[in-house]
């Protein structure tokens, strides 16, 4: 995780991208999308709501992980104060608990995710998609990772 005292801010969708989120959102949780689309489901960390947002999961080594290529997130701070995700596809729902990575161990996961989902995800980040990891040291503390630890 980032020590930075002031964190950086992050990439608030447009209404288009919300309105989009919401209808793809429904239909990844209906179990409709790409293997690797899930609805990913965490508590609000001050109003206890349930709160859902689409997402493309990393498989990488045999474990599962979560990029947030807009930053600090509010799907990220609710994350990080429950300390715990749901992922939803159609029928199939599990909870997991976060193992943050920490800014030193990001590159490899960054490039990769870039790599994977770049049509969707490139506008996100500065650097190009099929960089080598090192490319992404110097913004790994603007993109929270996170490995999820089956419950």
């Amino acid at each position: 995780m980032s020590t930075n005292p002031n964190p950086p801010a992050f990439d608030q969708p447009t209404a288009i991208e919300r309105l989009f989120n919401r209808v793809f959102g429904w239909l990844v949780g209906h179990g409709l999308g790409m293997k690797h689309n899930y609805l990913l489901q965490v508590r609000g960390r001050k109003s206890g709501k349930l709160y859902s947002t689409p997402i493309d999961l990393l498989k990488m080594e045999g474990k599962r992980f979560l990029v947030a290529p807009r930053g600090l997130t509010q799907w990220v701070r609710n994350a990080q104060a429950a300390g715990e995700v749901t992922l939803k596809r159609g029928r199939l729902q599990k909870t997991y608990a976060l193992r943050p990575i920490p800014d030193a161990g990001k590159p490899p996961y960054l490039k990769e995710y870039l790599d994977r989902f770049k049509t969707t995800v490139q506008r996100y980040f500065p650097v190009k998609a099929g960089s080598p990891p090192e490319a992404f040291s110097a913004i790994a503390a603007d993109y929270p990772v996170f490995e999820l630890i089956e419950k």
